[in-house]
């Protein structure tokens, strides 16, 4: 059984590795299957410059992921631009890199690691799960506070679930 097409696959032969950047820009009908696979209402622009380095066993991908998304509001469902703009930094690993019990702590500033098997990486499919991180699934649109207004979503905060804290340090 063969494994399913992504959405957007731009595979690179790491024999062919050079210090030219590559740029990666989906199609409209990839732009169409990425929104429908991180279901948003739609990815108008995308656009990613990699410089790839090699180092031993490890690739290094970094460079910068620029798109323009629609997507709905998370409070009045209706939908809103969205630019991104997101520093790439990206390791491609050989599997086995780390021992299965290994405990590991990343910081915000490391690479994020994938592992990869053979001499190819699939660039498209990682710029894809980059781009699946920079959605804010909660984000807010313009008309969001109409919305809290219009279906009393504000709350009372006098009796919310920290009134009782709220009261208790006024008492201190």
């Amino acid at each position: 059984m063969s494994a399913p097409a992504t959405e957007f696959s731009r595979v690179i032969d790491l024999r062919q590795v050079t210090d030219a950047p590559i740029v990666l820009e989906p199609d409209a009908d990839e732009r169409r299957r990425l929104a429908a696979r991180f279901t948003i209402s739609a990815v108008d622009s995308l656009h990613a410059e990699l410089v790839l380095v090699r180092e031993g066993e490890n690739v290094l991908a970094s460079g910068l992921l620029v798109a323009d998304i629609v997507q709905a509001c998370a409070i009045s469902g209706e939908d809103f631009n969205v630019h991104v703009e997101e520093p790439v930094n990206l390791r491609f690993v050989p599997p086995g890199h780390h021992a299965p019990d290994e405990e590991l702590e990343i910081t915000a500033n490391e690479c994020d690691e994938i592992e990869f098997e053979g001499l190819t990486i699939d660039l498209g499919e990682a710029i894809a799960q980059s781009l699946a991180l920079a959605i804010d699934p909660f984000a807010e649109g313009p008309e969001a506070d109409r919305a809290r207004i219009q279906h009393n979503l504000a709350g009372d905060p006098s009796s919310g679930p920290f009134a009782a804290l709220a009261a208790l340090t006024r008492k201190g």
